[in-house]
């Protein structure tokens, strides 16, 4: 048990550090926008339907890897269901949040997922963008860092384990 203290105390710490960088008003501005853009993969999936207009050869891929990144985001939603932790209430959130459970980071779980998809497709801006994504939701102070690792981890597992079929298909 005194582990688990340490990692929650390690947990504290690190949302402490990271809310912090959000009273500079430009990085409140950009976290605030991330969220905002990253509500149910909003993002993400504009970027997949993007991906399939403007890419008509792999049209399908990228449909399909929309597809996987919306699946992440609902496999987050019921794990979150499920484990039912609060967000962290030491910290002064910057935004408002639809839910008021914390674990896993639905933005991060989708934001990785997206990355792992998308990137596999040669949109080399998406990872970054989604590194960006889940920082941000430390600096808007509504998730724990483990929130968002475990989110990373949901995300870029499930994207892994539908990579086959997102390249797959008939012929795209």
């Amino acid at each position: 048990m005194e582990h688990l203290d340490q990692l929650d105390h390690l947990d504290r710490q690190i949302l402490s550090a990271l809310r912090a960088c959000g009273s500079a008003p430009c990085v409140a501005g950009a976290a605030r926008a991330l969220s905002w853009a990253g509500e149910h993969g909003a993002l993400w999936l504009a970027a997949g339907l993007a991906g399939a207009a403007v890419d008509g050869a792999r049209r399908g891929a990228w449909l399909r890897g929309a597809a996987l990144t919306a699946g992440a985001h609902l496999v987050s939603m019921g794990v979150k269901r499920v484990v039912r932790r609060p967000r962290p209430a030491h910290v002064e959130p910057l935004v408002r949040t639809l839910g008021r459970h914390s674990f896993p980071s639905s933005h991060a779980t989708s934001a990785a997922a997206a990355a792992v998809a998308y990137g596999a497709l040669g949109a080399h801006v998406i990872p970054p963008l989604a590194a960006a994504m889940c920082l941000s939701r430390l600096v808007v102070g509504v998730h724990h860092p483990s929130d968002v690792a475990a989110g990373v981890a949901l995300g870029a597992l499930t994207a892994r384990m539908g990579s086959r079929w997102m390249r797959g298909g008939a012929h795209d």
